[in-house]
C-alpha cells in the first residue's frame, strides 16, 4: 500500500496529470475549480494539488497571507498558462482563504489553550461567575470558593484546578455554549444531574474541549469548516463546533445508558469514533441549529 502511494505521488501522478492536460487542455487546478462547487471537496482537492505540486510557487501559495492571494493567483495562472477566468480566480482565492484560515484558527485556539486560568485576572473571574449565573439563574453563589461548583460539574470547591489541561479555552467553550445556546445548555446540565445517568457537566465539557482541540490539530475538522465557513474560520466557529459536541454527547450518553460514570473514558472513545465517522463524509457539517 505504501509502495503504491510512493510510486503514485512520485512518478505516476505527474504523468497522469500531463496526459489529462493534453487531452482536455486544462490543468488540474482548472479541473478542480470547475468540477466542484464551493465546499470541502473543492478546497481539499485544491490543497492536495498545491501541496503535491513540483512547482515551488504553487506549494508556497498555501503558506501565503490573504493580502498576497491576488498576486499568487495571478502568478499561478501565468505559470499554468491559464487565460483570464473570473470563476477560476474566485474559486482559487476562496480555497486559499479557507486553507490558510484553518491553519490560522489552530494558532488562535492554541494561544487561548495556553492561557492559564488565574483568579487574579478579573476577566477570567467574570467569565466564571457569568457561567454560574447563566446555568443557575435562580441560585446565588454563596462564595467564590464553595462546594456549590459541584452543582454544575466541577470537581472541587475551586474550578481553577479543572482548567489546567485546556486553560482558558475550556472556560471559554463552556461560557459560549451557555451564552449562545442557553436553553440547550441548561437542558444538558439537567440531564448531567440525573441521579442514575448523570455525569460531571463541566468536567465533561472540558474533556470535549480537548476532543475538539485534538480534532482541529490533526486536520480532521477541515471538511467541516470548508463546508460550513465560506471564508476563513475563526474562533467563534470553533466554539460553535464545541456546542455541537456538547449537545451531541449528551444525547449519545443518554442513548447508551452507561452503567457507571467510571466507564466514561470507554464511552468517550466510542463517541470520538462516532464523530470521526461523521467527519469522513465529504458533505459533513457538524452544526447545532440556532434556537428560534
Amino acid at each position: 500500500m505504501y509502495i503504491w502511494q510512493y510510486l503514485y505521488s512520485t512518478y505516476l501522478r505527474y504523468w497522469l496529470k500531463w496526459l489529462i492536460r493534453q487531452a482536455t487542455g486544462t490543468c488540474e487546478l482548472q479541473r478542480i475549480c470547475s468540477g466542484y462547487g464551493p465546499g470541502a471537496a473543492r478546497t481539499l482537492n485544491t490543497e492536495y494539488s498545491l501541496k503535491s505540486s513540483k512547482s515551488k510557487l504553487l506549494r508556497s501559495a498555501v503558506e501565503s497571507s490573504e493580502e498576497h492571494f491576488g498576486k499568487h493567483v495571478e502568478q499561478i495562472m501565468k505559470e499554468k498558462n491559464i487565460k483570464t477566468q473570473t470563476l477560476f480566480k474566485e474559486s482559487l482565492h476562496t480555497s486559499l482563504l479557507q486553507i490558510t484560515g484553518y491553519k490560522s484558527l489552530y494558532g488562535t485556539v492554541e494561544e487561548v489553550r495556553k492561557e492559564v486560568f488565574s483568579p487574579e485576572n478579573p476577566q477570567h473571574e467574570d467569565m466564571l461567575i457569568k457561567l454560574w449565573e447563566l446555568l443557575m439563574p435562580s441560585v446565588t453563589l454563596e462564595s467564590r470558593v464553595t462546594k456549590q461548583w459541584g452543582d454544575i460539574g466541577f470537581q472541587g470547591d475551586d474550578p481553577k484546578t479543572d482548567f489546567r489541561g485546556m486553560g482558558v479555552l475550556g472556560l471559554t467553550n463552556l461560557l459560549f455554549f451557555s451564552e449562545n445556546y442557553t436553553q440547550e445548555a441548561r437542558q444538558v446540565l439537567s440531564h448531567a444531574n440525573h441521579p442514575k445517568l448523570g455525569y460531571s457537566y463541566a468536567i465533561v465539557g472540558i474533556n470535549l474541549t480537548e476532543m475538539a482541540y485534538s480534532l482541529l490539530k490533526s486536520g480532521a475538522l477541515k471538511a467541516h469548516f470548508y463546508n460550513t465557513v465560506p471564508g476563513a474560520p475563526d474562533l467563534r466557529h470553533f466554539h460553535q463546533l464545541y456546542c455541537y459536541l456538547a449537545f451531541e454527547f449528551d444525547k449519545f450518553w443518554r442513548v447508551e445508558e452507561p452503567e457507571s460514570i467510571m466507564l466514561f473514558n470507554q464511552y468517550r472513545e466510542k463517541f470520538h469514533d462516532v464523530i470521526l465517522s461523521r467527519l469522513e463524509d465529504p458533505q459533513v457539517s457538524l452544526t447545532l441549529s440556532t434556537p428560534s
